[in-house]
């Protein structure tokens, strides 16, 4: 294999649409908008109805002294829900799933000890390019440079340690710490979030959110974000050689990366191989992105753990398009892909990489893809040679009544329950791969973190998604050590009557670590976790708990879930032997510690 393929996904990501805001820099408008009330012209006030001209409607929280009055300015803004989590950490992953829907997403915390504490769904949702707005309410402005010691921070006189450890995982940074500058800094950072499609830090001391300023007696302009342009030479110069490239080709492909969500073209990839004709696949972390019902789709690429005959086509053809891919040690099974630079064109949100040929600058990926779909020759011999191989997934083993449960039949009956009305979430472990083998309805959403793998981010997530689209019924599937890491969320879901399905696979610790590498420390403590559960309900709100232990019990808690208790919380907990594992999880395992444990190299 040439290796170097893992290397060509440096360039920085693009700034591109974000929740159907066009990119670029922020338009200067007059415009006559209404005068506000005395008591309403202040920086709480205007932050609040910028989050909800923005898109956020949800505010994920924990309250704590530096925050508490910037928290009542957020309450009293009617369009906006300031929804309280159980932790710092949960809130930030909240907000994450919450970005994932709607396009944007917020969390509010206090200085150092709720910053620090968010700071790791911080970074998650900036591997996975995801507009977050991370709200810290900051020390008194008064203590700035008085050389006092004060608590929540490290006992130094310096306050900047919160602000230090965001500017790594951040694109923006703005401490307000006066009135006079509140509102470009306000605007500023947030117009650069959904420009970057990165998080951003806002610090606001704790005594300016309730005091009135000139500067806010007017509700906020919205927004004008010009769009970003592809250049046009570039485009056509980019386009041309592309084109040149594929149709030549005998068999080419296409691969739909995770950078798609970030150049806002998902619709655009499919123009192309309507187009093109081509068989095409995702990459695991695009899984969602593109429409699994299309009919040249042909699963998941994943080297070695790809969906069954789809790495052979990829990897057997003449030339192939990743749009928007990130080549990771997750990613590439262990840097084990079968993929050669020469046969490759790497496409990201602002960028063209042809073969060993030329690359193209400024050149946005959702453009170029629309233009390449006008001048690229109808080519079906990849998809004619994937539907000849082809062999339906055969229907797992049955076993004799009362079976233990196994993990494959779990999974079928998840299938069954997809539909455009539902959403699933995985976290990471073992359901990353029975979840990659789950096809997707139309409309049905999907999402996990693969970039940043956080264990425990989906209980977080999953809270944050289904309150972005309550339309949806969300199915997350999550193992007993993700559960254990951040269970307290269960909580919040049920104080917002949320109604997910929450299938809680027990099988004694950490599967996908296990695989890795085994070790007494990946055992965990078994919990009774429909009890645990239970007593978080203590009455309050609609929740149902089960635990199944094969196929009869599992048919008969769906059957519940999804009629008498459709409109409740509920919670299947899923016990399975401590060794049932995916096929995909052993091969990737295994490859995956290999790449680990490789030798240093001679000095």
């Amino acid at each position: 294999m040439d290796t170097k393929i893992g290397s060509l996904d440096a360039c920085k990501p693009a700034c591109n649409d974000v929740g159907c805001l066009p990119n670029g820099h922020v338009s200067v408008i007059q415009d006559s908008a209404p005068p506000i009330t005395t008591c309403e012209a202040t920086l709480g006030r205007h932050l609040a109805r910028r989050l909800v001209q923005v898109g956020v409607t949800d505010v994920f929280s924990v309250p704590g002294d530096f925050n508490l009055t910037l928290l009542d300015h957020l309450i009293a803004e009617s369009e906006l829900n300031v929804i309280g989590c159980c932790n710092e950490l949960n809130a930030g992953y909240a907000a994450d799933g919450y970005a994932r829907s709607r396009g944007v997403g917020a969390c509010v915390v206090t200085f150092t000890v709720g910053g620090l504490s968010v700071l790791n769904a911080i970074a998650g949702a900036y591997s996975e390019n995801l507009p977050l707005i991370c709200i810290v309410g900051g020390p008194n402005s008064n203590d700035y440079g008085t050389n006092r010691i004060l608590h929540h921070t490290i006992g130094l006189p310096d306050f900047s340690q919160e602000l230090r450890c965001f500017q790594n995982l951040t694109c923006h940074q703005a401490v307000v710490n006066n009135l006079e500058d509140a509102h470009e800094q306000i605007d500023t950072a947030i117009s650069t979030c959904l420009k970057e499609s990165k998080p951003v830090y806002i610090s606001i001391s704790c005594n300016l959110s309730g005091i009135p300023h000139p500067t806010f007696s007017r509700e906020p302009v919205p927004f004008s974000l010009s769009p970003r342009l592809s250049n046009k030479m570039g485009l056509e110069a980019a386009v041309e050689a592309a084109a040149e490239f594929l149709n030549k080709a005998v068999k080419p492909v296409l691969v739909g990366g995770p950078k798609l969500r970030v150049a806002n073209a998902g619709e655009a990839f499919v123009e192309l191989a309507n187009a093109c004709g081509y068989a095409f696949a995702v990459m695991p972390s695009a899984k969602g992105l593109v429409p699994e019902h299309h009919p040249h789709f042909i699963g998941t690429y994943w080297g070695a753990v790809s969906t069954a005959f789809c790495a052979e086509i990829v990897e057997s053809a003449d030339a192939y398009l990743f749009a928007g891919p990130i080549f990771n040690d997750y990613s590439s099974v262990g840097y084990s892909l079968l993929l050669k630079k020469d046969k490759a064109i790497i496409l990201q949100p602002d960028r063209v990489i042809i073969g060993n040929g030329p690359a193209f600058g400024c050149v946005l990926m959702k453009d170029f893809l629309r233009e390449l779909a006008k001048r690229i020759k109808h080519n079906h011999t990849s998809f004619e040679n994937y539907d000849r191989i082809f062999v339906p997934d055969g229907k797992p083993v049955r076993g004799e009544p009362k079976e233990p449960l196994r993990v494959n039949i779990l999974f079928e009956h998840v299938q069954k329950m997809l539909s455009g009305q539902t959403a699933a979430i995985a976290d990471t472990g073992d359901s990353w791969f029975n979840c990659q083998k789950l096809k997707l309805p139309k409309g049905c959403g999907y999402e996990f973190q693969m970039q940043y793998g956080s264990i425990g981010w989906s209980v977080g997530a999953t809270l944050g998604y289904a309150q972005a689209v309550p339309e949806k019924r969300v199915i997350a599937c999550i193992g007993d050590g993700s559960f254990q890491m951040t269970a307290q969320e269960v909580s919040t879901m049920l104080r917002q009557g949320q109604k997910t399905i929450i299938f809680l696979i027990n099988n004694g610790g950490y599967t996908i670590e296990v695989e890795i590498h085994d070790g007494p420390y990946n055992v965990i403590k078994n919990w009774n976790y429909t009890a645990f559960v239970d007593a978080i309900h203590n009455g309050e709100g609609k929740c149902w708990t089960t635990k199944v232990f094969c196929e009869e019990e599992l048919i008969e808690a769906i059957e519940t879930a999804t009629g008498p208790k459709k409109d409740s919380l509920c919670f299947i907990e899923v016990i399975v032997h401590k060794d049932d594992t995916s096929k995909e999880l052993l091969e990737w395992g295994s490859r995956v510690s290999a790449a680990n444990s490789r030798p240093p190299n001679p000095q």
